[in-house]
């Protein structure tokens, strides 16, 4: 997935991380060999949400946002996909994960 219209270097690297877990949760959990069509779906979807980002360089991480703008459904795939990926992270992509920790602790408050 390119980077789109609207992609800071910061929310194309978050897109990035967050295609690496969703490739990581397909693979292992699923155990597709490659990319299934509903977790492209789900990378796509997620893509398209953080390129129209109204909060751009300051965006927090999603679990923090005061804006709400996944569809219900995608919101309990991605919680899905990142309860199983995210503790892997450290094993397969060590620096994402401390990159993305790191923001969380940054931003105690969400977007202001």
């Amino acid at each position: 997935m390119g980077k789109g219209l609207g992609m800071t270097p910061r929310l194309d690297a978050e897109r990035r991380t967050l295609e690496i877990m969703v490739r990581l949760y397909c693979r292992h959990k699923e155990g597709n060999a490659s990319l299934c069509d509903g977790c492209r779906a789900l990378i796509d979807y997620a893509g398209g949400r953080l390129s129209r980002c109204p909060f751009g360089e300051d965006k927090p991480t999603c679990r923090l946002c005061k804006v709400h703008c996944y569809s219900k459904d995608m919101k309990r795939r991605v919680r899905e996909v990142m309860r199983y990926a995210g503790p892997r992270m450290v094993l397969y992509h060590p620096l994402l994960a401390i990159r993305h920790v790191l923001r969380e602790m940054r931003r105690p408050g969400g977007a202001r």
